[in-house]
Formats: C-alpha cells, structure tokens, sequence
C-alpha cells in the first residue's frame, strides 16, 4: 500500500505532439516533490513515449502507468464518413493495469493508425469488444465519450451510452472521469456525471487532463497550439482552451477542488494500486 492522498491519472506530455508541454523528466521530477509514488502517461492516440517513460520512472522508484487518450469513433473506426475532426471521434482513457492490458493497448493503438484512421488515429466498440482485457477506461474529458453525448443529447442517451461502457469494461473497469478546470461547461457536466454515478453505481474518478506543468505555462502551452493550427497569437479566431488550470496541481489542491465528489480522489489511489505492469525490456 502507498501513502499516496492522489494519483494523476491523466496526464498528456510532449508526446501528444503540439499540445502536451509536459517533458518526462520534469513530470518525474515533480511527481516526486509532491511525494506521489505513482504517475500515468496518457497522450493523445500514441503509445510513442511508453518506454521511454516506463524506463525512466523505474529508474527514480516512481510506478509507471502506462495509458493512452484514444479517440472513439461515432460509428465504425473504417467509416470516414464524419465532416470534421470533432465529429471523427470522442476521447476515452485507457489504463494498462497488467501485461495482458499494455499488449492490448499496443493492439489497439495500431489498429487505430492503420485501419481507423481519419482526422485522428481512431478505436470503436468493436476493437474495444475485442481488446479490453486488463485496461481501465475513463470517461475522459468534455469531449469524452459521455459528457459529449450529456451536452449534444442529453442525460437519457448518456446513460445508454455510459452502460455500453460498463458492458465493455465490467463494472468495475469504467469511472466517470469528473475534472475541476474552471470551464462552466465543465461544472454542469460534473453535476450530472455525479447524479449518473449516484444511479448507475459508477464509480467517478478525479483528474485534470494536464497539458502543462504549472500554471503559469499556460502562455507558452498557447503559443503550442498556434504552431499545431498554423495561426498567430494575435488571431482573435485561434483555437484555445478556456482555462489556464490544466496544469499538473499537488494532491493538496486535488483534494480540496474535489471534496464534494465522493470516492473520486480516493479512486485514483485505488486504480494505482491495482496496476502491476512489468515491461520485459531488453526483449522483442
């Protein structure tokens, strides 16, 4: 057992390339100032940084959690069908809790590159179906699988759809992923992710989708997303986020944001706990 209070479980470093600003050396360095003893890795559609991270967290006594952010397509991952990136695909978290989960991970990922790509490298059920032994899911991010569908459709199809989740990742496999980033779309969406939890039993689980280490990154994490879309800082209609929080926060001020959630610090300690991946490095 670990004394830790908080586990990131969803952190984006610079392997979601041009949009994570977190270098692996540094989150280490600052998992370690705050006394956590576990850390994920979760980039965007990629797998590009997992051995490098594993490698090094290994080396300074910290349990490397080995995920990924997969985008989920709409319909099947070989329809190319959808008119932009947003409609293409939802977000999902994916965690390997054992050898079994990390060899599925890899499956997945691939597969989403070589057979689902469009505007993004995509999964869908099926490969889910398929591939889900030994992986934890979350419900990621406001584009996530569930609070896309609670804010485009409504509370009725969130819950059919958080139900697919739970068939595929049994009940004990799938959280309500809830965030405190200062986004007023975000609060409402954690209202009704808390009253799906109190109904369905699912469990929630607190993160906050890091992008950059600390706060005061959030100009130069700006500057990251002007190079990925091509525009200038100066350019009123530039993509942004509408927050400067997703920085990697001390459990102190996780604990804090999150204590009207119930069990949703307390989860990520558990589902760090669960995880055992050993990587056989050194071997094909």
């Amino acid at each position: 057992m670990s004394n830790d209070q908080f586990v990131h479980l969803h952190v984006h470093t610079q392997y979601s390339l041009l949009d994570g600003a977190i270098r692996l050396g540094d989150l280490l360095k600052k998992t370690k100032a705050f006394g956590m003893s576990a850390v994920a890795m979760t980039d965007h559609g990629n797998l590009f940084g997992a051995v490098e991270f594993y490698d090094k967290a290994m080396k300074e006594g910290i349990k490397p959690i080995i995920g990924c952010e997969v985008y989920v397509a709409p319909g099947s991952r070989l329809d190319k069908e959808a008119r932009s990136a947003g409609e293409a695909g939802r977000h999902l978290v994916l965690l390997a809790m054992n050898y079994e989960g990390y060899q599925n991970l890899c499956r997945l990922v691939s597969d989403s590159f070589m057979k689902g790509f469009y505007y993004k490298p995509r999964v869908d059920l099926t490969t889910l179906r398929q591939w889900n032994a030994g992986l934890i899911a979350s419900s990621a991010c406001l584009h996530g699988v569930i609070p896309y569908v609670l804010t485009h459709q409504g509370y009725a199809e969130a819950l059919k759809e958080a139900e697919v989740y739970r068939q595929i990742f049994d009940q004990d496999r799938f959280y309500l992923e809830v965030q405190q980033n200062g986004i007023k779309e975000q609060d409402r969406v954690n209202a009704e992710l808390l009253r799906m939890s109190q109904e369905t039993g699912l469990p929630l689980l607190a993160a906050n989708d890091c992008h950059y280490l600390n706060q005061e990154d959030a100009k130069a994490h700006e500057l990251l997303l002007c190079i990925q879309t091509g525009k200038t800082i100066d350019q009123a209609d530039r993509f942004q986020f509408a927050t400067n929080q997703i920085y990697f926060k001390s459990p102190e001020v996780m604990i804090k944001e999150f204590a009207d959630f119930p069990g949703a610090v307390e989860n990520t300690v558990r589902i760090a706990e669960r995880i055992d991946l050993k990587l056989p490095l050194g071997k094909f």
